[in-house]
């Protein structure tokens, strides 16, 4: 049996992460939550659904995510594949036994649940968001001949070729940073369709002009970034 471990970021995720939790399916070996300078109780509740919670002060999503890996290394016993997944239950945790499915049965190193339009709950993304999805996947198929269609967080990784990922970004170009490595390495991936629905809460990105617009830069440099290597 291959040992899973899950890794959410959280930031002031309260309302949500219990669900989160809750619905991830039990085949998974150990759910780590990095509260990440929360002001609610986005710790207690995770705590109290069962979760390991890890605490980051600096804020940002690659800095949780490195946190969630930093803990990982320091076990004894290392896991098979992580799957990273948000915490706002806008992905359906129970589809997690999906994403690794390809991992575990036909040996592919990576694997994103792709948001088609047709399993999208209306107004699960805005419109900056799907233009800035599809603007990013488009420069990454013309110049690095990518397939991936989607940049979602939902997505499953064996652990030894996340480490060999080196992953640096401590904010907004985790996800994009990831996949760019994936093709840099030549690493097998795989895309699965996952149904999304609207968040709880408001998001940290999409929520605000700022965030979109800073996420937008970063994902974009990155591509750049790599298009120049």
């Amino acid at each position: 049996m291959s040992i899973i471990k899950v890794i959410i970021p959280a930031y002031n995720e309260a309302d949500s992460i219990a669900n989160v939790i809750n619905d991830i399916p039990k085949v998974v070996d150990e759910i780590i939550v990095i509260n990440n300078n929360s002001s609610d109780n986005t710790e207690f509740n995770a705590k109290k659904a069962g979760a390991t919670v890890l605490t980051e002060t600096n804020k940002g999503y690659g800095y949780a995510c490195l946190k969630g890996i930093d803990y990982i290394s320091n076990q004894e016993t290392k896991p098979d594949i992580i799957v990273f997944l948000d915490g706002d239950y806008s992905d359906y945790p129970e589809e997690l036994t999906k994403i690794i499915q390809p991992i575990i049965e036909d040996n592919i190193d990576f694997v994103i649940g792709a948001r088609v339009k047709q399993l999208r709950e209306k107004g699960s993304m805005t419109k900056p968001q799907i233009f800035g999805n599809w603007l990013a996947t488009q420069l990454m198929q013309i110049l690095f001949n990518s397939k991936f269609t989607d940049l979602g967080p939902f997505r499953a990784i064996k652990y030894d070729k996340l480490l060999a990922l080196n992953m640096d970004d401590k904010t907004y170009g985790w996800t994009v940073e990831m996949q760019l490595k994936v093709l840099k390495h030549k690493m097998t991936y795989f895309e699965i369709p996952v149904n999304y629905r609207n968040r709880i809460g408001v998001s940290k990105v999409s929520g605000t002009i700022q965030g979109a617009t800073m996420a937008g830069i970063k994902i974009l440099g990155w591509i750049f970034k790599y298009s120049f290597k």
